[in-house]
């Protein structure tokens, strides 16, 4: 029974940790493409374009517009996003998304594509600009009826035209012109961060779920990997065989100390060696995981604000 309880405490372990990693949500397939998706210059995406063929790519590059806009820091931008959220239990509800954009494209060298902002969506990865307040700070930007007190929060996504962008999506021809779009099954993404900024991004700050996943996963498949060896290694352990030629009552079990019926073997020991290399996984994934992760992940640290300087 030893190596099914291992098994079946294995698979609960990785199922605990495949649901907390679904808890990132659209987060977690956007930050798997980013860390994914082949990277091509402009160029290439230019003659994919003109293939009947979706393909899904990654290009980089420096945005620019003919007809941007300015923000309140007179800031010439090409797309911002506005959503008003108010607190629902432990959730935020939209109540109002307003978008202002401009055609803006992406210029690397020589080359230029023009971008679909209309497909962006969930794959705009931007540092966020927050601001947060009651109801009855903003009461013409909530639901009538909304409780004056009611937590609201205000958060505007925007993109410059002087910042490099990094774009995944379908090259195609639209209008006469080749444009970076969703298809394939993914969405359009731009992100004005690193890639390592932007999936930490993603993640919401959440390292502590992150490491979760990590421990329970590893133990998992450690505790699986340990039930299948044990029952394969278990019809092969060597069995002796007494002569016994006057049957016996009573006396115990002749495979312990007499005492009665026993365990064979040292099974004991064989489970504080399963637990025991569980602990090593465990130990070493949560390690790993903070010595790869940087100390800080507020946008107001180095390396967290503009693209630009980076360059």
């Amino acid at each position: 029974m030893i190596p099914q309880a291992l098994i079946a405490i294995g698979i609960v372990a990785l199922a605990a940790g495949l649901g907390v990693l679904a808890s990132f949500g659209t987060g977690l397939r956007i930050g798997r493409l980013l860390a994914v998706t082949k990277r091509v210059p402009i160029a290439d995406a230019l003659a994919a374009a003109r293939d009947p063929r979706p393909t899904y790519l990654r290009i980089d590059g420096r945005i620019d517009s003919e007809t941007s806009f300015e923000d309140a820091a007179h800031r010439p931008l090409v797309l911002r996003r506005t959503r008003v959220s108010v607190r629902d239990g432990r959730r935020w509800r939209v109540v109002e998304d307003g978008r202002e954009a401009v055609p803006f494209e992406l210029n690397e060298g020589l080359d230029t594509i023009a971008l679909d902002d209309a497909a962006l969506a969930e794959g705009l990865v931007v540092i966020p600009r927050l601001s947060t307040g009651v109801a009855a700070d903003v009461p013409d930007r909530v639901p009538a009826g909304t409780p004056t007190q009611r937590a609201v929060r205000i958060q505007v996504d925007q993109v410059s035209a002087v910042e490099h962008a990094t774009v995944l999506g379908v090259p195609v021809i639209r209008d006469g012109r080749p444009t970076m779009t969703a298809g394939a099954g993914r969405p359009l993404v731009l992100t004005t961060l690193e890639i390592p900024e932007a999936m930490r991004l993603l993640s919401g700050g959440r390292r502590t779920r992150a490491v979760a996943v990590a421990a329970l996963v590893a133990t998992g498949a450690v505790l699986v990997v340990a039930g299948f060896a044990l029952a394969l290694l278990g019809p092969l352990a060597p069995v002796a065989a007494g002569a016994s030629p006057t049957p016996a009552t009573g006396g115990g079990d002749t495979r312990s100390a007499g005492q009665g019926p026993g365990f064979v073997g040292q099974p004991l020991l064989a489970i504080g060696g399963v637990v025991l290399i569980a602990v090593i996984a465990v130990a070493a994934t949560v390690a790993y995981v903070r010595l790869t992760t940087p100390r800080s992940t507020d946008p107001a640290q180095p390396g967290a604000g503009d693209r630009r300087t980076h360059r």
